[in-house]
């Protein structure tokens, strides 16, 4: 199945995306002066990307 190979990538993007939320909860921006932290949907979007770029530096590519 190909979601097996797309899971780990997909847990990281769920991780991101959780914790960029948490993170404008806690952290979040009150001005709106930062681009990012500002909106709980920019700051969610960036933590998934982010999430995501991480979980694939980090999978163990295996050569065919």
């Amino acid at each position: 199945m190909k979601i097996k190979k797309y899971l780990p990538l997909l847990i990281g993007i769920a991780i991101g995306l959780t914790g960029g939320f948490f993170y404008w909860l806690k952290f979040g921006c009150i001005m709106g002066s930062c681009s990012i932290t500002s909106n709980p949907i920019n700051s969610t979007i960036y933590g998934g990307i982010m999430g995501g770029l991480l979980s694939n530096i980090l999978i163990d590519k295996k050569k065919v």
